[in-house]
């Protein structure tokens, strides 16, 4: 089965790609509908971010209960707890594996999330 890509952006890439029975996200950022980075702090972020990847992967036909694996990337370590809070009330149950690391962002923001979702077609 050929990829099939879903959705558009501003930049070159796909919010979501469907390879066979797995479904790709591409890193997102905390920016609301209107296109701007939200306001607030961790907390705020966070929950943007897992919007946008909910509306990601809801363009492939799946949910955040299919997601397996996230990376997140936070600009600073000490948001972990904060993050950890938001996150979990996404994933409270069967939380999918995750790698969470300390990194510069390219934009200023705290937060960024990808994922990888399985749902056979």
């Amino acid at each position: 089965m050929p990829k099939q890509c879903f959705g558009k952006s501003h930049v070159p890439l796909s919010p979501a790609v469907r390879a066979g029975d797995f479904v790709y996200v591409s890193g997102q950022v905390p920016v609301g509908s209107d296109g701007l980075v939200v306001k607030g702090g961790i907390a705020e972020q966070t929950e943007q971010v897992l919007q946008n990847v909910s509306a990601a992967l809801a363009l492939a036909g799946c949910t955040m209960d299919d997601v397996v694996k996230t990376t997140v990337w936070l600009e600073d370590a000490r948001d972990f707890g904060t993050f950890n809070t938001v996150y979990a009330k996404h994933f409270s149950k069967d939380p999918p594996a995750r790698t969470t690391v300390e990194s510069r962002l390219m934009i200023d923001i705290k937060i960024e999330v990808e994922a990888v979702a399985y749902r056979p077609v």
